[in-house]
C-alpha cells in the first residue's frame, strides 16, 4: 500500500443493492474512513455480458489517482472483485481485498456466474426471460430470519429482477489476481468452503456468525471487523 488510510469500496452483490452495504458504511465513515458504495443494479439492463457494466461502476466510483483501495465484496460480488482490482490498479491504485461472505474464485482464466445446481434452479424460475427479486428466490421466513423487520423492506425494494443470461455468463479473471493481499470475513456455513480457500491462500481468515446479510443486521460488528482484517 502507498500509505495513509484506503478508501474501503464496498461491492454489493448484483442481485439485491446497495443498502446491504449502507449501515457498514455509516460505521465505517463514523470512525472516520472514505467509504464509496458504487449501485451495481443497472447491470440488470446492461449489454450482455452484462458484468463488465458492475465493473465499470465500481471503477468509476473511486476514479483516478494513486490511493490505496480496500476492495470488499460481497456474495455474488466476489466473482467481480479480481477484474475491479485489476482495473484500479492500472489507475495507479494499490489494492486489497476484504471478501465478505462472497463467492471466492478459483486461478481461471474465468469462472462461472453460476454454478450448474443454482443455474439449474434459476431456469425454473424465469419469466420471460427475467428472475424473481433475490429474496423470491427462497422462504419468506427464511428470508425473515436473515433480518431486523425494519431493515426488510429497503432491501426487498432496493433489488433488480436480474436475466437469467446473467448467470449463464462467465467472467473474466486477470492472471495472478490472488497474489494480492486478502482476507475473508465469513458469516454463514454456506460460505465456509470459500473461507477455507482463502485460509490455504495464506489470506487472514474471521468467523462472525450469522447470517448471509449480517452486513445489515449487525453493521457495527461487520464494520470493525473489516477495518481489523483491512490492515
Amino acid at each position: 500500500m502507498t500509505g495513509g488510510r484506503p478508501t474501503v469500496v464496498l461491492l454489493h452483490s448484483p442481485l439485491v443493492g446497495p443498502s446491504t452495504w449502507q449501515p457498514v458504511a455509516a460505521v465505517l465513515r463514523r470512525h472516520g474512513r472514505a467509504v464509496a458504495v458504487p449501485d451495481l443494479r443497472h447491470v440488470a439492463a446492461a449489454e450482455p455480458p452484462y458484468w463488465p457494466a458492475a465493473v465499470d461502476a465500481a471503477v468509476t466510483a473511486v476514479g483516478p489517482g494513486g490511493s490505496d483501495v480496500v476492495l470488499v465484496p460481497h456474495s455474488n460480488a466476489g466473482l467481480l472483485a479480481p477484474a475491479v482490482a485489476h482495473r484500479l490498479a492500472g489507475l495507479g491504485h494499490a489494492v486489497r481485498y476484504v471478501f465478505v461472505d462472497a463467492a471466492l474464485p478459483g486461478p481461471g482464466p474465468d469462472a462461472p456466474l453460476a454454478p450448474p445446481d443454482l443455474l439449474a434452479m434459476l431456469e425454473g424460475m424465469a419469466d420471460g426471460g427475467l428472475l424473481p427479486r433475490w429474496t423470491d428466490w427462497w422462504d419468506p421466513a427464511d428470508v425473515a430470519a436473515l433480518l431486523p423487520a425494519a431493515h426488510l423492506r429497503a432491501i426487498v425494494e432496493d433489488q433488480p429482477r436480474l436475466p437469467l443470461d446473467y448467470f449463464r455468463r462467465r467472467v473474466l479473471l486477470p492472471p495472478g489476481w490472488a497474489d494480492r493481499p486478502g482476507a475473508y470475513l465469513r458469516f454463514s456455513s454456506a460460505y465456509e468452503e470459500e473461507a477455507d480457500r482463502a485460509d490455504a491462500l495464506g489470506w487472514p481468515v474471521r468467523h462472525l456468525p450469522g447470517g448471509h446479510l449480517h452486513a445489515v443486521a449487525d453493521p457495527d460488528a461487520v464494520g470493525r471487523a473489516v477495518l481489523d482484517l483491512s490492515g
